[in-house]
């Protein structure tokens, strides 16, 4: 066999990478292929952040390709297609991709497959290439996956990962394989400020300063919401310029205290992904239905709005959508606390706030935003569905001296301690001082009306 086919999706590195080291081996010339999808961006996941991150990603890649003797060949078009088109132009006899969860990849797979088959080729979808423990290989007795996360944790935490493949010395690519230009990032007034940059360079580097001197400390300071003490790994996950693989087991080499705590995160993104593959409707629809009587967006358009722009009157809520905008990534505890506040308090549909995020954050990964988007508004996996995050509890716990807070609501940096979370108490001229909106709900209102609604469902 002389020539192999490597369609990267969402796995855009070349170390760890099973589809590239099993093309290398089995044939002497391997095209490195991404194809650009016109149906992502019909479908609206084409967010100028993620674009830009994509961006910096493929020129990263090819970077290493090149270094190894090889290139990026970049195609736009359907992907099955340009496959097929790329396979003929280098007479390559098999296609390797990494296998992924989301309905839309099924379809491609098995159209690639039948296309492929068609021409005299084959695909070969690999496993444990997006996931630490691919979907399907741990399911309980009763049913084809698990609908709730520490018996799925259990049997995960059992498992025995594979061990991590290195990065290749040689990648030869044969001539005659033609290529589009690599994509460039979007204008700078469509991106989040501060949106960190990708490829896996990049991904490396933040991992070896994480496992070096962050994931220590990881089990106690992980809800510190100023402390900022999470990795900041997801987009790299997303795109796949991190192996979950070594993630997992550089953080468990690193035999620290932290460690754990922070591998039970990866199979947390591991068990969305499984639900998701076995149940793919929930990307869009309530994975346990509780027949909710959401506001609709019109008629809670006002307070949606001031959500979005983090103007709800409630700091600890307006600091962490604040941050999505500036950053195009937020803090996962302030993840928690956005989303029950517009699910549980303002009684906004999930898909609301899941589209929203989706919009910005540059770690947008569709099984983990809407998963855990219903988790919170109690129609997905969680175990107490009645769940509700008092934004000032909340706050006063993971925010104790309004650090967080004042970083990213300045109208309140002359509140001192935590008298920053509860504006709405200063009396007369401190009060009109401030340029900040009183609260667009009372707490207890909003409470009432969750409790009124979810007994009428």
């Amino acid at each position: 066999m002389n020539v192999s086919v490597v369609l990267f999706t969402a796995d855009l590195r070349v170390h760890d990478h099973p589809p590239l080291c099993a093309a290398l081996d089995g044939s002497r010339h391997v095209v490195p292929l991404f194809v650009r999808d016109p149906a992502v961006d019909g479908a609206g996941f084409a967010a100028p952040n993620r674009l830009a991150f994509l961006a910096d990603c493929l020129h990263d890649l090819d970077a290493a390709l090149r270094r190894r003797g090889g290139r990026l060949v970049v195609r736009s078009g359907d992907p099955v297609e340009q496959v097929c088109e790329v396979a003929r132009e280098a007479d390559a006899d098999e296609v390797h991709v990494a296998a992924d969860v989301s309905r839309f990849a099924h379809r491609r797979e098995e159209r690639l497959r039948r296309a492929l088959e068609a021409d005299g080729r084959r695909l070969h979808v690999h496993d444990t290439v997006t996931t630490a423990v691919a979907p399907g290989t741990l399911t309980p007795s009763s049913s084809d996956h698990f609908a709730v996360f520490t018996p799925y944790f259990r049997q995960w935490s059992r498992q025995r990962l594979r061990a991590p493949l290195g990065a290749p010395r040689t990648v030869r690519v044969p001539d005659g394989v033609a290529s589009g230009e690599l994509p460039s990032r979007p204008a700078a007034a469509d991106l989040s400020p501060a949106l960190a940059p990708g490829g896996e360079t990049e991904g490396r580097r933040r991992l070896a300063a994480w496992v070096r001197s962050g994931v220590t400390a990881y089990e106690e300071r992980h809800d510190d919401l100023a402390g900022d003490a999470t990795s900041r790994l997801s987009p790299h996950l997303h795109f796949g310029t991190l192996s979950p693989v070594e993630l997992v087991h550089r953080a468990r080499g690193a035999a620290v205290p932290g460690a754990e705590a922070f591998v039970r995160q990866v199979a947390w993104r591991d068990f969305h992904r499984q639900v998701l593959a076995a149940r793919p409707a929930a990307a869009s629809a309530d994975y346990r239905t509780k027949h909710d009587r959401w506001r609709s967006e019109r008629s809670a358009r006002e307070d949606v709005e001031a959500w979005r722009q983090g103007r709800t009157g409630y700091p600890i809520v307006d600091a962490a959508m604040r941050q999505l905008l500036y950053e195009g990534w937020m803090h996962n505890r302030g993840r928690l606390l956005t989303a029950s506040f517009l699910t549980k308090t303002l009684y906004v549909d999930w898909r609301v706030g899941a589209r929203h995020f989706l919009r910005y954050l540059v770690d947008g990964d569709l099984a983990n935003n809407q998963l855990n988007w219903q988790w919170m508004a109690g129609t997905g996996t969680d175990t107490r569905p009645n769940r509700v995050l008092n934004p000032v509890t909340q706050a006063k716990r993971y925010d104790p001296d309004g650090t967080y807070v004042r970083r990213w609501v300045p109208e309140l940096s002359g509140l001192d301690g935590p008298a920053v979370h509860e504006p709405w108490k200063l009396q007369g001229a401190a009060r009109a001082a401030l340029d900040y909106p009183d609260p667009v709900v009372e707490l207890s209102e909003g409470l009432a009306r969750f409790k009124h609604a979810r007994d009428r469902g």
